[in-house]
């Protein structure tokens, strides 16, 4: 379920409602009446939740889930045994309804920090000795630690909380985050903004809400013009003491480990796992859904393919990653390819 620190969730809604606003038809034999308060994860929903199933992956998510309501596939509703408790909705796509559902609680979801004035809204809370830079805006509700310095131009939306003498450089926007002690984040920084998630269709793409957050641990370091997305419905996590070059990207749901090091120009996509004291060097490209084990380096370019995972403390290199002597042994036989001399030639 999303923080109310950083949105307002306009429900509950009946599950008539909720099935009127996807074209679904509460099954038969359930009240219509029962209440839906509010959408979340598999993982984390409670009786009063509607969650959403997709793929195999999820199954065993979907097994334990104590979820009241759960959205799937039409074409895959005859092969389900819900949990007990657990009423399923069948639709044709479940991506766009779970979108539908949750601007319904959420209807204010996309809007990127606000609402407040120019200046320092008066429920913002500053510490002693904190600095602020010349056009710093300042959200409701927004937590700022003891000395701490904020550059100038720097905008902290609604519910924000940062710890404790951090620097804070111009230019930054930072929403729907929770930032730690000691974190340094350079200019033109964007934290919290929402992820890249949409729902396809022949009709186009539609913006399935993030409703998550992004959290930065102590003493990290962020680099000029990175942005980090927050989480769809949960966190995208930067593990303590990590230090991020500039022009990274970090997808929503991310979670990175602790004192990592992630140098310039790296991708990262959506819901990857990096494991603690990983390397990533410059222009490497991790696609969603990848896992890198504690320890492991990646050279400059390297690739990680959707889903794949890498060992710990063992050295990549190639696209698709591959284990740094595997991957210069292929370039070695491929170069004896190219120069080997063709038939019939002295």
């Amino acid at each position: 379920m999303a923080d109310p620190r950083f949105f307002d969730n306009r429900g509950p809604f009946s599950l008539r409602e909720v099935c009127a606003k996807i074209g679904a038809t509460v099954p038969d034999g359930i009240d219509g009446t029962r209440a839906i308060a509010d959408v979340a994860s598999l993982s984390g929903a409670v009786a009063s939740h509607l969650s959403f199933y997709i793929g195999e992956k999820a199954a065993p998510a979907f097994a334990q889930t104590a979820a009241g309501v759960v959205l799937v596939s039409e074409k895959g509703l005859p092969k389900l045994s819900a949990p007990e408790g657990c009423v399923v909705i069948g639709v044709p796509s479940v991506q766009h309804a779970f979108a539908a559902v949750a601007e319904m609680f959420y209807p204010d979801c996309h809007r990127i920090a606000g609402p407040f004035n120019a200046g320092i809204h008066p429920t913002a809370k500053i510490g002693v000795g904190v600095e602020l830079g010349a056009g710093v805006v300042i959200g409701p509700d927004v937590e700022i630690g003891d000395r701490t310095h904020i550059g100038p131009h720097v905008v902290i939306g609604r519910g924000v909380a940062i710890g404790r003498d951090s620097e804070i450089v111009g230019n930054t926007v930072i929403s729907h985050a929770y930032i730690g002690d000691g974190v340094a984040i350079l200019p033109g920084a964007q934290i919290g903004q929402p992820g890249f998630g949409f729902a396809s269709s022949a009709a186009g793409h539609v913006k399935i809400p993030q409703l998550g957050r992004v959290i930065i641990q102590d003493r990290v370091e962020i680099g000029a013009c990175v942005t980090i997305d927050r989480g769809a419905l949960g966190d995208t996590v930067i593990g303590e003491g990590t230090k991020i070059d500039n022009l990274v990207q970090i997808g929503h749901n991310t979670h990175i480990g602790r004192h990592a090091v992630i140098v310039s120009q790296v991708g990262i996509s959506g819901s990857c796992e990096i494991g603690d004291f990983v390397v990533l060097a410059g222009q490497a490209g991790v696609s969603d859904h990848a896992k890198i084990g504690a320890g492991a380096r990646l050279g400059g370019k390297c690739g990680v393919f959707m889903g794949q995972e890498l060992e710990p403390g063992r050295d990549y290199g190639g696209i698709p990653a591959k284990p740094v002597r595997e991957w210069l042994r292929e370039l070695a036989a491929v170069n004896a390819l190219v120069k080997k001399p063709k038939r019939g030639n002295s």
